[in-house]
């Protein structure tokens, strides 16, 4: 029977803290349970890691941390072996390593325009990936049957003795009813029925937010790896947000935060899809890019042509360029004001922008935003490209595996 789903990413961000001997109610099993997953996590987020090093970052002492290396190495999590050069005279710290080639996740993606599935390796390696166009107007259950024939084909070459840890999927958080409206949504019960019909036989998936999915991947292993505070914001058929606070995924009621592509920015702006005026998403989408530019919408390589004629210097397009990226700070600088992140991440097609608009950007923060906020931001381009939804999915679906890696791995 196939497990209930949930509606929204768990818990992810800082290594979960260990738990001292002496804490309050604490059994030895629980003690050991998370002292193992710390262990696991830390190697499946930094990789192979000295038993030296697991010493001092997990502040353990050798012996117990000799202890979980060989419990998981038993379990078929890790690996332990010699380093390959000695730095030092005496016996050599063993290395311990996640076995990405035996250990994965299922990482899928229902994007605007294709369908991704990949197979990934605990340490975050994608190990195989295979893709499939999205029609315009298919609805996110629908997408689930062919997502599933990608991941039928991907399994053929899955060794006999591999550990399948969960899936779990990303979904662009916009669809458009019947008569052209925006619905924001994504994640609904039709999709997690349709995933429960597809894959009754393998572990759960868990599905969220595309945006919030990629920031996660970008939180964990890209620009923003390390840092606690961040807007991660995403354009694919609109604009949203990926908001990370004190670590942690901030998810709102149902999972439906970070839809900062209605803020109203622009009063007199143009009508949105979703009913109101002046959304930030129509100041600083692609089709207002193309035209500021004088470019007519529908070719899929008009937003890279102008934004090489802006490079070399074409007048029109570097006046959209300017006017867009204009309208991107002031979005992000009233953000800035009110989450005060130590990061801001442009990813998806803000990425491209950002770039080729950066001094404008920074500019607008200048003269909006507050000093104290002003003075920790930084920003960046996202690092891991169109990848970071099924790396931040992979992420998802390895937590359980993480919490409690021997008791999973015993399925």
């Amino acid at each position: 029977m196939a497990t209930p789903m949930r509606s929204g990413p768990p818990r992810q961000g800082r290594n979960p803290e260990l738990l001292p001997a002496s804490a309050p109610g604490a059994s030895q099993e629980e003690i050991r349970r998370q002292n193992l997953g710390a262990v696991l996590r830390y190697v499946h987020v930094h990789g192979p890691t000295s038993r030296a090093e697991l010493t001092t970052r997990l502040r353990l002492n050798r012996s117990t941390i000799g202890a979980l290396a060989a419990d998981l190495a038993a379990a078929g999590l890790v690996t332990e072996e010699a380093p390959t050069t000695a730095r030092r005279a005496g016996r050599p710290s063993l290395v311990v390593s996640p076995r990405s080639d035996r250990v994965y996740a299922h990482a899928l993606s229902i994007e605007a325009d294709r369908l991704r599935a990949a197979r990934v390796g605990l340490g975050g390696r994608i190990l195989d990936l295979r893709e499939a166009d999205r029609p315009s107007g298919m609805a996110a259950p629908d997408a689930v049957a062919p997502l599933a024939d990608l991941v039928r084909d991907m399994e053929r070459a899955v060794p006999g003795d591999a550990l399948l840890a969960g899936g779990a999927v990303a979904v662009v958080d916009t669809t458009r009813d019947a008569d052209g409206r925006i619905r924001i949504g994504g994640a609904d019960e039709t999709l997690h029925a349709a995933l429960s019909a597809e894959f009754a036989a393998g572990p759960r998936f868990v599905t969220g937010d595309l945006a919030d999915i990629a920031a996660l991947a970008e939180h964990v292993r890209g620009v923003a790896a390390g840092v606690n505070d961040v807007v991660y914001l995403h354009g694919d058929l609109g604009v949203s947000a990926g908001i990370i606070s004190g670590g942690r995924l901030v998810l709102g009621h149902r999972g439906r935060s970070g839809k900062v592509g209605h803020m109203v920015v622009n009063p007199d702006g143009l009508p949105c899809g979703c009913g109101s005026r002046g959304c930030w998403e129509t100041e600083i989408g692609e089709a207002a890019l193309l035209r500021h530019a004088g470019r007519e919408p529908g070719d899929p390589d008009a937003v890279a042509e102008v934004l090489r004629a802006a490079a070399a210097g074409e007048h029109a397009a570097v006046a959209a360029v300017e006017r867009v990226a204009d309208w991107l700070g002031f979005g992000v600088a009233n953000l800035v004001n009110v989450v005060n992140p130590n990061t801001v991440v442009f990813g998806g097609s803000l990425r491209e922008l950002y770039l080729a608009g950066a001094g404008t950007v920074r500019r607008r923060l200048d003269t909006m935003v507050l000093p104290p906020c002003r003075e920790i931001v930084h920003l960046r381009a996202a690092a891991l490209g169109r990848d970071a939804a099924l790396i931040g999915a992979a992420e998802l679906a390895f937590d359980t595996l993480l919490a409690d890696p021997l008791h999973a791995a015993a399925g």
